[in-house]
């Protein structure tokens, strides 16, 4: 059973840092995954935070998060991290993480069931 299980997710306050991590398991080859965080606020719509590409050599961000957030991955663990510094109140959300790969016209989307971040003093 092809899952990506996300962790890291706490409360911070305001300026401090979390790292999102997430595993996938299940994928036969899970490095030919493009990568994403999203998140999703109360009353608000999910959005996309970041995005890495299945090798790791391109990374595109929201530009609310550009300078403050990182996205990494490690295939040969099978997890994509999200480093989170200079947090602001602003960031709170459920944070989720997405693998999805389109091949001959097929894609596969993957969801995990997310972790919530609550940035609050």
């Amino acid at each position: 059973q092809v899952q990506v299980v996300e962790s890291g997710g706490g409360l911070v306050q305001p300026g401090g840092s979390l790292r999102l991590s997430c595993v996938g398991s299940g994928f036969t080859f899970i490095s030919m995954y493009a990568m994403s965080w999203y998140r999703q606020a109360p009353g608000k719509e999910r959005e996309l935070v970041a995005r890495i590409s299945s090798t790791g050599g391109t990374t595109n961000y929201a530009d609310s998060v550009k300078g403050r957030f990182t996205i990494s991955r490690d295939n040969a663990k099978n997890t994509v991290y999200l480093q989170m510094n200079s947090l602001k109140p602003e960031d709170t959300a459920v944070y989720y993480c997405n693998a999805v790969r389109s091949i001959m016209g097929t894609t596969y989307n993957y969801w995990g069931q997310g972790t919530q971040v609550s940035v609050s003093s």
